[in-house]
């Protein structure tokens, strides 16, 4: 084989490794994005029932236009969500502000690896009329 013949056979096959290289890489991304999706229309959902919870009178069961009653345990959490929901193929999510009069906090832990080791993480902030994501990691 001629010298010409060797190096187009090497820049193929480095041609090839970086686009296998590249592959992996937006597939690691696309699958940290899913999940980070997927986290939060769970979060979206437990806040839905967070304001129905607030909304609820207190014989009923409910806050009685407060969000107390939502403890940072698993029995605050049980409040929102079956343990079912509470830790699912998304992620965990757990009460991490005991609710107040005016607002309690989730955070949901994702289950897709980060590239520095953590997991995706994200809080919602709940308020009467309206919750609030924001991504940590």
């Amino acid at each position: 084989m001629g010298n010409q013949q060797i190096l187009l056979i090497i820049l193929g096959m480095v041609i090839i490794g970086v686009t296998i290289a590249v592959a992996i890489v937006l597939v690691n991304e696309n699958a940290i994005t899913a999940n980070r999706d997927a986290m939060a229309a769970d979060l979206v959902n437990i806040a839905t029932r967070a304001q129905q919870y607030y909304n609820t009178p207190a014989n009923f069961g409910g806050g009685g236009r407060t969000y107390i009653g939502l403890s940072a345990d698993v029995a605050g959490m049980l409040k929102l969500a079956s343990l079912e929901m509470s830790a699912n193929g998304n992620g965990t999510y757990t009460i991490i502000r005991p609710g107040t009069a005016t607002a309690v906090v989730l955070r949901g832990v994702g289950t897709n690896v980060l590239s520095d080791g953590s997991y995706p993480t994200m809080t919602c902030t709940i308020t009467p009329g309206q919750a609030s994501i924001t991504i940590e990691n």
